[in-house]
Parts: C-alpha cells; structure tokens; sequence
C-alpha cells in the first residue's frame, strides 16, 4: 500500500528546506509531510553545496534571516558558532559569511521545527519523475515507488545554462567545468590558463578559488556585455526618499531615467547609488508585475545586464581580490559573444567574436561555464517538468521562462487555471515574479505557502 502525505515538497535544496520549515512552523495538527530529495544533505542545492570557505553570502549576515517574523534569526545563529565570541554583533551583522555556513543553519533550523512540530516530516530520497492527479490529490511516480499527496509543492532549484558554443557537446570535464563545480575547480593546476564564460556571480565563485589556491596562470573572462558585479556598500545605507510609486506607470526607459535622477540627488545627500537599490528591492516584484509584457521583453532584451550587475552584488572584500587580479593583468576581460570551442590534445581551442566583428581566438587548458541559470524550463532537460508540461498540469511562464504561477505560487495549468493544490516556489516563478532566486524572496514565498495551506486547519484548544 503506498504512502500517503498531507504535503509533498519536490526539492530538498534551500526553497524546499524553508518551505519544509514553515509547514512545521505553521502546523496546528499531526500533519504528514514529506520532502523528496536525492541529495545527501538538505538545504544545500547548487548555492550552498560550496565548502570553500572563500565563497561568501552576496547578503549581510544580518539580513540572512531564513524566518520572516524573526530577521535577526541568523546573525543570533551565526554569532554563536566557533571563532566569533570576540567579534561585534554589529560587526558580524555587516559581514558576509561563508556561504557553507547556511545550509548548516537550515538544517539547524529545520531539526528545531521537526522537534517541536505536531506534525511530521519525512525525507525521501527520490528523485520524482512524474505526477498525475487521483481522486484525492495527486500520485507522485519515482523509478523506485510511488505516493500520494493532498497537496505538492515544487521546489526544484536551478538548473545550468549549457555553453553557448559549438562543439561543447565534444568537451567533458577536466576540460570544460561548470562553475558549480567545486571541487573541479579547486583541482585545476596553478599554472593553467583559464576561460571562464559568463562574468555573473558563477564567475565570481571561480575567480575566487583560483585566487585562493594562489593561481599564477592566466584567467580570460569572457561575456557579451563584460559587465562584472559591483559591490555593496560598506553602511548598507537606504534611501528613504525613494518614491516607488512613481515608477509603476513608467515603461522601463523612463523607469531608468528616473532612477539616474534619484542616484544624483542621493549623492548630493551623501548617499552612494547602492541606497537607493536597498530602497528599491523590496518592491521589485510588485515593479515587474505593473510593466506591460512588451516592457517586460524590452527589460528583458536590453536592460536586464546592467541591472544585475547594480542588483546582485558581491562582498566589499570579493571585489577587492577581482580588482586586484585586474590591475596585476593576470585576469583579461573580454566583451565578445562566443561561438566554437574545439578540444585539442593539451588545449581547448575557443572563436568568439566581438561587436565589432573582431575575431577573439584563444588556446587554454580549462574552459568553466558560468553562463547562469537556466530559466526556458524546455532546456532544463527535467523530465518531471517535461511531464508536467505535457500532460497540461502546467504551461511556461510569460516570455517562455519558468512555469506560469499566479502571485501565491499557484501553478497555472495548460487552460491558465490556478491549482491551489500545486504550488511552485523558486526559480521556476521567476517570469510571474522575476525576483525568485534569493533568500530574501525565497523566505517569503515559502511562509506565504504553508500559510496558504495550513491557516484553516483547527488549532489545539489551550489549558
């Protein structure tokens, strides 16, 4: 006879561990919760998989809190742990962590809520490959077994670009490395030069380990755009004379214009650019939903580069060791869009070619890809969203990234129907909401879920 759960959570990285948290949080009833993960540990995914201790959190400690009610949650978590009784709380809520440091803290957390919890949870290391609606609920399908489940929540993490270039397909590892790739990475000879292709925040992590490793090869980083990240500033300042209800009515031209003008009027405060994004973030959904689709697709073909460099930044400190690779000349920057890379016996051999039709050859002995995240859910090459797809459960989200969701996570099926029994948290939301990767987002969604499921479930009567 099969199992059968109140709740089903497809994913066991950070967004299924906070949606997992919050179900126990949330619980009033001997509820039975599963979390299907293959991983050995939860709360990790790609993110927070990172043992070296040279990656760092992109947020303050401070503002890592994995509880919305409790947002001093971690730096309480993180200023008991070995090494900092002698550090200011101010000081460590200013830094940024070693981003190893979280998953321990959800797990933390996570055991906390099992201890304390009516209801129970139960990990299943399988990974689902199929869901179909049954009479009451929905029948989850894995090679091993199957279960049931009232309600699911998918939760599936990220998933990687492939590299954008012919003949890719005829490179493997030590050769071609995905920036997830940890461990790849910290193995590559000190002397080796490098490629690495995209310059987002992946890129960030591999510069760091070769520099920690004390790397002396040359370090091409090559990208359209050649935009690196930009760092936070040092007082984590808000401009609070940001009226965000101004930009609503604006398209995204005028929307940049306007935020120009108010990055020059906090500068003549004293303020650094940085204040007025702090400002800004926490509206950034409600701003993505109030644009036209056509204002979408403009932001999305023109804009969305400069704004992650301004949005997504990286640690004072991490900046400073990019910086410092730069002014040596031992990390080159290219802006130029690549098109082949050919293995050779000792090298990989890569074209690319800049705006100017200019041809960039380079021979090096590693190539990583950080070219990002995955968001055309048809390239993910996941077969329980292919299934989804295709038996109507689900259709892709606006712009053909992610899966379509209304603004509680409710998976919209193939007629564009909500289904309050499926919910979506993550990246996959990121076309309905576009900011749904970080925790601060993640957090959010994952305690609007559970409350959205459990808020009707009768409490115990008190003594």
């Amino acid at each position: 006879m099969q199992s059968r759960f109140d709740i089903a959570i497809i994913g066991g990285g950070a967004a299924g561990t906070l949606a997992a948290l919050q179900c126990l949080r949330q619980a009033h009833a001997p509820l039975r919760i599963a979390l299907f993960e293959t991983a050995p540990r939860l709360g990790e995914g790609v993110a927070y998989s990172t043992t070296q201790p040279e990656h760092l959190l992109n947020v303050p400690t401070g503002r890592m809190s994995a509880l919305p009610d409790r947002p001093d949650d971690f730096l309480d978590w993180f200023a008991m742990r070995p090494g900092h009784g002698d550090t200011a709380r101010e000081a460590l809520a200013r830094g940024f962590a070693p981003r190893r440091e979280y998953a321990h803290y959800l797990r933390d957390r996570l055991q906390q809520a099992r201890q304390a919890s009516p209801a129970t949870l139960e990990v299943v290391p399988a990974r689902i490959d199929t869901l179909q609606r049954d009479g009451d609920g929905w029948t989850l399908r894995w090679t091993e077994g199957q279960a049931g489940a009232q309600r699911v929540l998918l939760a599936v993490g990220n998933a990687a670009r492939p590299l954008p270039a012919r003949g890719a397909g005829g490179l493997a590892r030590p050769r071609l490395l995905d920036a997830w790739d940890y461990a790849g990475i910290a193995a590559i000879a000190a002397d080796a030069e490098v490629c690495i292709v995209g310059t987002g925040l992946s890129m960030v992590d591999a510069v760091m380990t070769l520099a920690a490793n004390g790397h002396r090869g040359r370090i091409h980083l090559l990208s359209r755009h050649a935009l690196l990240p930009l760092a936070h500033s040092p007082g984590h300042q808000v401009d609070e004379t940001l009226q965000v209800e101004a930009l609503h009515p604006l398209g995204v031209r005028a929307r940049l214009h306007r935020l120009r003008r108010q990055v020059r009027d906090a500068a003549s405060c004293g303020l650094p650019w940085q204040a007025v994004m702090e400002a800004l973030r926490p509206h950034v959904q409600s701003l993505w939903r109030s644009l036209p689709a056509a204002e979408q697709r403009r932001f999305l073909r023109h804009a969305v580069r400069y704004w992650d460099i301004h949005r997504h930044r990286i640690a004072p400190s991490v900046q400073a060791v990019i910086g410092n690779l730069l002014d040596r000349g031992q990390l080159h920057l290219h802006a130029a869009r690549l098109d082949m890379a050919v293995a050779g016996q000792r090298c990989v051999q890569l074209t690319a070619h800049t705006r100017g039709r200019r041809t960039l050859a380079l021979d090096v002995e590693h190539v990583v890809n950080a070219t990002g995240v995955e968001m055309r859910v048809q390239a993910m090459r996941n077969p329980l969203l292919e299934q989804l797809l295709g038996d109507g459960h689900a259709r892709r989200g606006a712009h053909g990234i992610g899966l379509a969701s209304d603004a509680q996570g409710r998976l919209l099926d193939a007629q564009g129907h909500a289904q309050d029994d499926l919910r979506v948290v993550g990246s996959l939301r990121i076309g309905e909401a576009w900011e749904s990767i970080a925790v601060p987002e993640l957090r959010v969604q994952a305690e609007a879920v559970a409350r959205g499921w459990l808020a009707g479930q009768p409490r115990p009567v008190e003594s």
